[in-house]
């Protein structure tokens, strides 16, 4: 595959956000640096996930169901993927390798399943080796329930915490009203696994009659962006707002995120469901974007390949088709600043193990991003 490369000055400017009233504007400021942007892996339709093998080759999921593996500039279609609920946001979502791989060879994956009781499909992770080009000793982890033939709101990310468990996020899948708020219903929450599956027993709400043993927060909305602070190892996520009030949050065992009785956003019409921004026993996000920017993917910067971004959060915009660096003192977002400005339609961003930023974009491949000065 013939590689190109793009040198493209970005303007680095942070963003005026236009908030309601707790949370403080952010002042603008614009500073120069020049970037280069290499095409890696072209002609790609929806790439959703991306995951880096001991070997430096990347598996990389299409939405509509195609598990891409990718070394020395060609792409191998991997064999074996397990059928696919293709349809609006459902589709072969996140992959991640676990952080043993090298020793054990097991790759999660989430998807749109429309395996068990009533029409349409729901979320499920799974896990599975690689070997020989195909996907083998398949076993299925989580499959949420009730499938629905809603488009909507699938989630779906994966992390590890480095301590044997496995986090993922499920959307509400459209379904507001019942499903977030509801322990007894899958849907609009983060769950945590052992590893292998298994439900941990001090999971909080093992012990609660009727509630989903393996959630592990609920009031969410749509998590589609999530990973481990390289300090603290806390697990951080992005959520969906609707028109408006985008959260980042950091999860805390049992805690309630409050979707979708408080919220900073509004219907898509412009009417509102909820007059709270705040209520007891619900958690506040540390960061919220009005208006919406649609995040999706995100992460961590580490190492010195990018030093004045070291520290910082990166999180993808499905619709201004850009990567937003929130610059961090703790848990406080300082400072918002424009990376890869009309990059496309990005629907992840990862720091891969060479130290460079990957960005996946809508109807075109991935893209990483070096630095020249």
């Amino acid at each position: 595959m013939k590689k190109t490369l793009l040198v493209v000055v970005f303007c680095l400017s942070v963003i005026a956000c236009n908030a309601p009233k707790k949370q403080k504007d952010i002042a603008i400021n614009t500073a120069q640096r020049s970037y280069t942007i290499e095409n890696v892996v072209e002609d790609l339709s929806n790439p959703w996930g991306m995951t880096w093998l001991p070997d430096g080759s990347m598996l990389i999921t299409e939405k509509s169901g195609e598990l891409v593996h990718y070394k020395d500039s060609i792409k191998t279609e991997i064999k074996n993927v397990p059928e696919i609920y293709n349809r609006g946001q459902g589709g072969l979502l996140d992959i991640k390798v676990h952080p043993a791989y090298a020793t054990n060879g097991w790759i999660y994956f989430t998807y749109a399943s429309s395996e068990g009781e009533g029409e349409g499909g729901h979320t499920k992770l799974s896990r599975a080796k690689l070997k020989n080009g195909g996907l083998t000793d398949i076993e299925d982890l989580y499959k949420a329930t009730p499938n629905t033939t809603r488009g909507q709101h699938f989630g779906s990310r994966i992390e590890f915490d480095g301590k044997g468990y496995v986090y993922f996020s499920i959307g509400e899948r459209g379904d507001r009203d019942t499903n977030p708020q509801d322990k007894t219903r899958d849907g609009g929450k983060i769950y945590r696994l052992h590893d292998d599956g298994r439900i941990p027993d001090d999971n909080p709400f093992v012990s609660e009659v009727g509630a989903k043993k393996a959630i592990y927060t609920y009031g969410n909305r749509n998590p589609q962006g999530m990973d481990q602070h390289p300090d603290t190892g806390e697990i951080w996520i992005h959520e969906h707002g609707p028109k408006g009030g985008d959260e980042v949050n950091i999860v805390k065992k049992g805690r309630n995120y409050g979707w979708p009785i408080i919220s900073y956003g509004v219907n898509y019409s412009g009417t509102k469901f909820t007059d709270k921004t705040k209520m007891e026993g619900m958690k506040d996000p540390i960061y919220y974007w009005v208006p919406s920017i649609a995040p999706c993917g995100m992460t961590f910067v580490t190492g010195d390949t990018y030093p004045d971004w070291k520290g910082g959060l990166l999180v993808g915009s499905l619709k201004f088709n850009y990567v937003e660096l929130l610059k961090l003192d703790g848990n406080k977002v300082t400072e918002r600043i424009k990376v890869a400005e009309d990059v496309g339609r990005v629907r992840n961003v990862q720091q891969g193990p060479d130290g460079f930023i990957y960005i996946a974009v809508e109807g075109e491949g991935i893209v990483r991003v070096i630095p020249t000065s």
